[in-house]
């Protein structure tokens, strides 16, 4: 028997996300550009955290964004409907003259950085121009939920960012709304039944309870207009 990951989430049936190994977990706000258009992450209050904390997922918690035992009270149906399939089969590949881009589109947390500057499907094909192609790989690479990713032609390198085991609880002061929870650096997230999704190197978990492809957040945080109401320094 392989030994247990030093950190993994575990999503539990119907309630909040397990979180063990002492991860890390900060406020992650997405910084706009002077066009209002998402460019920059900037990290901000950190929470204190033990060895096992539980975090909400039903989005109706009073202790965000940990859990306080509200999805008993309201009946939080949490049930998991995201594929087990590994991403690379699930996600669309868009050539280009010197990178391929690769989209899944169930994925999308609705961050916004594929926008500024070009949307990245158009400029994927221009990425025989040097400054396109550095603007191609920073798109992709803030893109919290990985839904994007940008590999070379030839030798197939993939263009990831390096990002250290942690969790970001995230917020987007342009639209009004709070975002999902940002898993970073290869963790471990598990089913209720037991399973292990594919480990990547970000993936963003869905907390206010709307999602349509949970565990994962798909961007319904905009519509429902989600509001953790965490106080912030």
């Amino acid at each position: 028997m392989s030994p247990e990951p030093a950190h993994r989430i575990v999503v539990s049936k119907n309630g909040p996300y397990l979180v063990y190994g002492r991860l890390p977990i900060a406020m992650q706000t997405i910084v706009p550009n002077a066009e209002r258009m998402s460019w920059d992450w900037l990290e901000g209050r950190s929470f204190d955290t033990d060895a096992e904390v539980a975090l909400c997922r039903c989005g109706q918690s009073g202790h965000k964004p940990f859990c306080d035992g509200t999805h008993e009270k309201v009946h939080f149906n949490g049930r998991e409907t995201a594929s087990r399939e590994p991403y690379a089969k699930l996600a669309e590949t868009l050539p280009g003259p010197t990178m391929d881009l690769t989209d899944e589109e169930n994925l999308c947390a609705f961050a916004r950085f594929c926008d500024p500057g070009g949307k990245i499907w158009s400029l994927i094909e221009r990425t025989d121009d040097p400054k396109v192609r550095d603007l191609v790989i920073r798109e992709a690479g803030h893109c919290p939920s990985g839904r994007l990713v940008v590999h070379d032609r030839g030798n197939g390198n993939t263009h990831e960012p390096e990002l250290p085991p942690s969790v970001g609880v995230v917020e987007d002061p342009a639209l009004h709304v709070s975002g999902p929870l940002w898993v970073r650096g290869g963790v471990r997230v598990e089913s209720e039944d037991g399973q292990a999704y594919e480990v990547r190197n970000r993936v963003t978990l869905c907390r206010c309870g709307a999602s349509q492809n949970k565990p994962f957040c798909d961007g319904s945080h905009a519509s429902i207009k989600f509001r953790d109401g965490i106080p912030t320094p």
